[in-house]
Formats: C-alpha cells, sequence, structure tokens
C-alpha cells in the first residue's frame, strides 16, 4: 500500500508538471504545486518520520484518521445519534433548554419518543382536577437554620457551580446578569468572586479546597485567610457560602484548572502561577476532622456575619456521612444546607477514572442524606440542594420528590447560554465562548442577548414544574413525594420512588 500511494502521487506529481510545461497557465501552476507538496508529504510519512506506524505503512491516507478523530463528536452529535441515545445529554434535553431560553415553541408532535413499557420508565400520575398552575406555590424556599442570622429566600433553581476560569469572563457575566433579571442565585464555583460575578445577581460564594478567594499561599501551601475570606463573604450580593468537599465528577479528587486556561488574570484572582496546571488539593487544610469541621462552619458563618453556610459533597462512604450528621446532632451546631452532587456531575476537566467510577449517583446520594438528615431530627434545620444533570421539569419535581430543597443547575445553564456539547471544555477551543478563555472566541458570546436566555430558561422551567404540580393536583410543589414519582420495574411492573428508595 505505502508503495502503490507513493507511485500515485508521484505520477500526479509528473503529470501536473507535463502539463504545466505545455500549457503554463495560473491553474496548472496550482495543481502542480499541490502535487509536489502532497509528494513531499509522502515521503515524509513513509520514510522521515518514524513515530507513527501507521502513517508509514499509509502515507498521507492515515492522516485522514486524525481528521475523523477530531471531529468524531460534532459527526456522531449531528448525523448519527437520535434523540434520545446522546451523551451526556441527549438531544431531547438540550433541545428543550434551547427552546425555553429563546422562547421558541416547546411543544413535541405525533407522541413520546420514549419506550414506556421499558425497564426504568419513570413518570408522575395526574389528577381528574387538576389546579391552576398560575396558583401554585413553593417555587421559594427559605435558607437558614437557627444557627443562621441572614437567611436566604431562594429559588428552587439556582446555577451551580462553574468558575470563572473554567468559564469564560462573557459566559459569567450572562450567567450573573441573568440571574439577576430572574431573581434567583449564582454559584461562583472554587475559583473566587471575579469582577464578572459582580453584576448584581445574587451570589453562592464556594469555599474550595485551594481557598481561591478566601485564603492565601504560605510555604508554597494554599491556606484559608480570614480577612481575604470576609472581604469577599461580606459583599451584599453574596447571600450564603458553601464549603466544597468534592464534586460529582470528581470526588475525591480536588479541581483542575488546565495550565491554557489559567490566564495571567485568572492567576491574579486566584494567586497562583500563570499558564501552569492549578490542582486544588484533595482535601481542606482548615480541618481534619468532624469537630473541627464544625468549628470552622461556624467560624465562617460569624466572619460572614451570619448568612447560611452549606457544605457540598458527593455523597461516599455512607457510614462516614451518618457519623458526619450525628456529630451535628450531638453537637448541636451544623451547617444550614449541604449541596448533594452526584456522579454523573459534569466538568470541564476530569480524569477518567473519577468521572466514570467514583461517587456515588446523585438519586442514592440524595436519598441517602435526606433519609439520615430525618433519623438525626435534622432535616427541618438543614436544606438538601441536589445538583446532577438535571434539564427539565421532571427532572425537577424528582428530586424535590426524594428530598430536595432546591436544585442546582450547571450544564444546563450552559446549554442555555448556546453550548452545544462540543465537549472541548478542556481544550480551550469552546467554539461558542462558553468554556474558554480564548479571547476571540469568548467575543463570540454577547453577554447582552444571552443573559436574556439564561432568565428565559429559568423561567419557563419553573412554569414547566409548577405544570407539572398543577396536573398531579398539587396547589403546593413541595407536596409531590416520592409516592407520586413512579417506575417502571425489571418485572414490569409499576412501583413509587417511595417503594425503591424508602424501605
Amino acid at each position: 500500500m505505502r508503495n502503490t500511494i507513493l507511485a500515485v502521487v508521484f505520477v500526479a506529481n509528473v503529470l501536473c508538471g507535463v502539463l504545466v510545461y505545455f500549457i503554463p497557465d495560473l491553474g496548472n501552476y496550482i495543481l502542480l504545486i499541490i502535487a509536489s507538496v502532497l509528494t513531499l508529504l509522502a515521503i515524509y510519512d513513509a520514510f522521515l518520520q518514524k513515530k507513527h506506524s501507521l502513517m508509514r505503512a499509509f502515507p498521507i491516507v492515515a492522516r485522514l484518521r486524525w481528521v475523523f478523530e477530531e471531529e468524531r463528536e460534532k459527526i456522531q452529535q449531528y448525523f448519527i445519534e437520535n434523540d434520545l441515545n446522546g451523551r451526556p445529554i441527549n438531544r431531547e434535553k438540550r433541545s428543550i433548554v434551547y427552546q425555553r431560553s429563546k422562547k421558541e415553541i416547546e411543544t413535541v408532535p405525533f407522541g413520546t419518543q420514549h419506550d414506556v413499557y421499558a425497564k426504568g420508565y419513570e413518570f408522575v400520575k395526574h389528577s381528574l382536577f387538576p389546579y391552576d398552575y398560575r396558583k401554585v406555590k413553593g417555587d421559594r424556599v427559605l435558607i437558614g437554620s437557627d444557627k443562621c442570622i441572614q437567611k436566604y429566600n431562594a429559588s428552587i433553581i439556582n446555577i451551580s457551580a462553574m468558575s470563572f476560569g473554567s468559564l469564560s469572563k462573557n459566559a459569567i457575566m450572562a450567567l450573573n446578569q441573568g440571574a439577576k433579571m430572574g431573581g434567583f442565585a449564582h454559584n461562583t464555583g472554587e475559583g473566587g468572586v471575579s469582577p464578572y460575578h459582580l453584576q448584581g445577581g445574587d451570589l453562592i460564594f464556594q469555599v474550595g479546597t485551594g481557598y481561591f478567594g478566601a485564603g492565601t499561599t504560605v510555604n508554597g501551601k494554599r491556606v484559608f485567610d480570614d480577612q481575604v475570606f470576609r472581604e469577599n463573604a461580606l459583599r451584599p450580593k453574596v447571600k450564603m457560602i458553601e464549603i466544597k468537599f468534592s464534586q460529582g465528577a470528581k470526588p475525591g479528587h480536588g479541581g483542575i484548572l488546565p495550565a491554557k486556561k489559567n490566564t495571567e488574570e485568572i492567576s491574579i484572582i486566584r494567586s497562583v502561577e500563570p499558564f501552569t496546571r492549578v490542582d486544588s488539593p484533595p482535601n481542606h487544610d482548615a480541618f481534619s476532622n468532624f469537630e473541627e469541621m464544625i468549628s470552622f462552619i461556624q467560624k465562617v458563618r460569624d466572619l460572614s456575619g451570619g448568612k447560611p453556610v452549606g457544605i457540598k459533597f458527593c455523597v461516599g462512604d455512607n457510614d462516614e456521612i451518618e457519623e458526619m450528621i450525628k456529630t451535628f446532632a450531638k453537637v448541636n451546631n451544623y451547617p444550614d444546607f449541604i449541596s448533594v452532587d452526584g456522579g454523573e456531575g459534569g466538568t470541564g476537566s476530569a480524569p477518567l477514572e473519577f468521572s466514570n467510577y467514583v461517587g456515588t449517583p446523585l438519586l442514592d446520594g440524595l436519598v441517602f442524606v435526606n433519609k439520615t438528615l430525618k433519623k438525626y431530627k435534622l432535616k427541618k434545620q438543614i436544606k438538601i440542594i441536589a445538583s446532577g444533570k438535571a434539564i427539565d421539569a421532571f427532572d425537577v419535581v424528582k428530586y424535590l420528590a426524594l428530598g430536595a430543597d432546591a436544585i442546582g443547575m450547571a450544564r444546563s445553564f450552559m446549554l442555555s447560554l448556546g453550548c452545544i456539547q462540543a465537549r472541548e471544555c478542556n481544550l480551550d477551543t469552546c467554539p461558542v465562548g462558553v468554556a474558554t478563555q480564548d479571547e476571540d472566541l469568548v467575543e463570540a458570546l454577547v453577554v447582552k442577548y444571552k443573559n436574556e436566555r439564561v432568565k428565559n430558561y429559568h423561567n419557563k422551567t419553573i412554569d414547566a414544574v409548577k405544570e407539572v404540580a398543577a396536573a398531579m393536583g398539587k396547589n403546593t410543589i413541595s407536596d409531590i413525594t416520592a409516592r407520586h414519582v413512579f417506575r417502571r420495574s425489571r418485572a414490569g411492573d409499576i412501583i413509587s420512588l417511595d417503594e425503591i428508595y424508602e424501605r
């Protein structure tokens, strides 16, 4: 094959040379240049380079492999996958976000594409006497225990943690402005409070293990700093503090900011060296056991002026989580909320093993935390925020039914900004300017149009949640419980989530 390809390009080169000799016009000269370049490339592939066996055996032709590999995700998404089999978020789910964010028609024709008799199919049952959805209540939740002074009246849907660095400045600005317009909260992510977060929207200030925006570097080690934290925590638009233990996409690992995305500006905000990969530690330096953790929570609450303080984790060892909640009850001090992330959570960059095989999926983790809080009589004090690939109103209803008080969404809000699921977040090449620091790409995202889409998606999803609740005959969203959501079992029976998870 190698000799055949070499012979073909050589003959083509000779023929183009002959053509130029007899008909010396511009077109033929261009053909000769192309043929000559291909000949030189074939010689290089076949004889000079020694790294790639495929290129030595199949010069030039083998390069097509890299072309198709580079475009594989796009080919898969646009030409192969159907509405339901795309991963991690299928086309049907992506479409509903686009439609709601743009206020386009969002109805579907000709019936469902779901196999309603398949194992795992989920649904809710409606009432013969549906309620007027415009009168349905319960789209806000008051977060703050008896240890909290400045309680926060939050929307049941908020933007989950995404840092400036992971996302572009334009994406952060659009999200925050959209949160202001829609009256919901925006989690800063562990990268700290940047100027782009300060667009008027309510903030959940996340404190990660790297203490970006909440600490300083001492002898090469990131440590919590009372003064640095206080400056950000006391900002009027910071409504809650979230101490991150882990996230679902890489639990027990710590955050990763690729070197390409660590610009001069971001390095100043995070107090790190620019253009270097930034790995957050897997654990907190400020505490090492539950008693110290509770003291740290109270310290953070005091430094912030009594604002709600929560903790975020993906459920790992159940015994460890129960011991933590038991300690909360024993010492009579606790966080104001717990953000439960699922192992299916998204991220811009994660090791494959952690993304695929570490951490409890959201439904199982959420149910366990809810049951454990009830066991130790803390559910009324500690609210639960669930995060894990929620997209549409049914996702929200299901998570609320299983014990969540509010929902954090990340990828769905990225989609509302125009994300096309190119899955290049870790490469700094996001084609729509959402997850990149490339200035040319960032400019493609126009804030004054995208902020409206963020607001629209939130508000229309809230309306859809109310419509589902109303169809079930409920006048308050919180009246929906696990016994109102159903799943088809392996045997084909219909059973409630209450029967599956509460026994």
